[in-house]
């Protein structure tokens, strides 16, 4: 049962949430371009509460994440509670058909249509309208409210905000990202793994094809070989049937190259992907697939064209992500999200978690609306989980704390 139909009864979302929502959703925040006017419009939020929101800055000053621990004492409250982490850039609507102002919420069916309505400043927003009633509830459960920048693209955010936790000595006790579930617990994710390829043959007239190196040619072969390689791994790697995909998966999403028909192409540029489940070495395969270049493709190149090169960069590289889903941290958010009838579950796209992970901090993945709305044009949450998550909220909000092993 979602938790749509869970919560059929529950009460209509706060005016509250709405408002805030519909105000987010007005502010563009697409990874290109900046994101500072989300992020000041939750700082001021937040410090008319009396807390102090940190800042955690881009190198360019045109993003910063934000950190802040609603407690009275920011510093009594370093060490233990939850963060409520979520991002706040959006992917772009270039291209997309929407029916309605993308940055304009737009009610009706009981949805709110807009980009990031699910994909996620309606969890930001709740959380920001909850900020309130959590942080009367400071001595019971601390609670840190965590807004990044570039999850979409880099993970960039994520990874800065992490370091200057250590850095300042935050050590919470656990966290809960608000990523789109349908308030269904997500205990594991994909890793995602990016590289870009540059191939640098020899320009020749395409009437002199020997005395040049294809550099398309090339890159085609490069590009078998990744499709090679995620055959043999769907074949023969353990099947993870939390999965909807059980296994590992390459693809070559980007290729560029060539400039006329009658010119041998010097250079090809080709990005590829590896999304491996936990346990799989992303890097492994990476230099597999290097390796593959260096001893098959570049030694021909050269002996035509001494200059010829092979050039890899990685782009992202995020591990997977996995807790166990009989975690205390587990079991406790579900029971808060009334979602115990449902089993804890595992999805192929990347989130925040595995960063926070990694840096020992407990996670799980729960949020209002569906991953199938992300992205998409006419991006809708439904009232019905707007509901739901400030239900939520509500029981975090009179929760005596965290399970005692919840960072275990």
């Amino acid at each position: 049962m979602s938790a749509d139909a869970s919560h059929a009864r529950a009460p209509a979302p706060s005016a509250a949430a709405l408002e805030m929502i519909d105000r987010l959703i007005a502010i563009p925040t697409v990874s290109r371009d900046s994101n500072l006017g989300l992020i000041e419009v939750a700082r001021d939020h937040l410090a008319a509460l009396g807390v102090r929101p940190h800042l955690v800055w881009d190198r360019s000053a045109r993003k910063a994440n934000l950190f802040c621990t609603l407690a009275d004492d920011a510093e009594r409250a370093k060490t233990g509670g939850l963060v409520l982490s979520g991002h706040t850039d959006v992917v772009p609507v270039d291209g997309q058909d929407w029916a309605t102002d993308p940055f304009r919420a737009h009610h009706a069916d009981g949805r709110i249509y807009g980009r990031g309505s699910a994909d996620m400043k309606g969890f930001l927003a709740i959380a920001l309208a909850w900020a309130p009633r959590l942080l009367a509830a400071q001595e019971r459960l601390p609670i840190h409210l965590s807004l990044t920048y570039d999850e979409e693209t880099t993970f960039d955010g994520v990874r800065a905000l992490v370091a200057d936790l250590a850095a300042r000595g935050v050590a919470p006790a656990a966290c809960l990202i608000g990523e789109p579930t349908d308030m269904r617990a997500i205990v594991a994710h994909k890793g995602r793994s990016e590289w870009c390829c540059r191939v640098r043959g020899r320009e020749a007239h395409s009437s002199l094809t020997t005395a040049g190196v294809n550099a398309i040619e090339v890159a085609a072969r490069l590009v078998g070989y990744v499709g090679d390689v995620a055959a043999r791994l769907a074949r023969e790697e353990p099947p993870d049937a939390r999965f909807d995909v059980p296994y590992t998966t390459l693809q070559t999403g980007v290729i560029r190259g060539g400039i006329a028909a009658n010119v041998v192409p010097r250079d090809c540029e080709l990005v590829f992907e590896i999304r491996g489940v936990p346990g799989c070495s992303q890097a492994a395969i990476a230099e597999e697939i290097r390796a593959f270049a260096a001893r098959e493709l570049l030694p021909g190149m050269r002996r035509v064209a001494p200059e010829a090169a092979i050039e890899f960069e990685p782009g992202v590289d995020l591990p997977a992500f996995g807790i166990d889903a009989a975690a205390p941290l587990v079991r406790w958010a579900r029971a808060l999200a009334r979602t115990e009838a449902q089993e804890p579950g595992a999805v192929g796209f990347a989130t925040e978690a595995s960063v926070f992970a990694t840096a020992g901090i407990p996670t799980v993945v729960l949020g209002p609306g569906s991953i199938e709305q992300a992205h998409k044009p006419n991006e809708w949450l439904s009232l019905a989980q707007v509901a739901a998550c400030e239900a939520f909220f509500g029981r975090l909000a009179a929760a005596p704390g965290l399970p005692d092993a919840a960072a275990q």
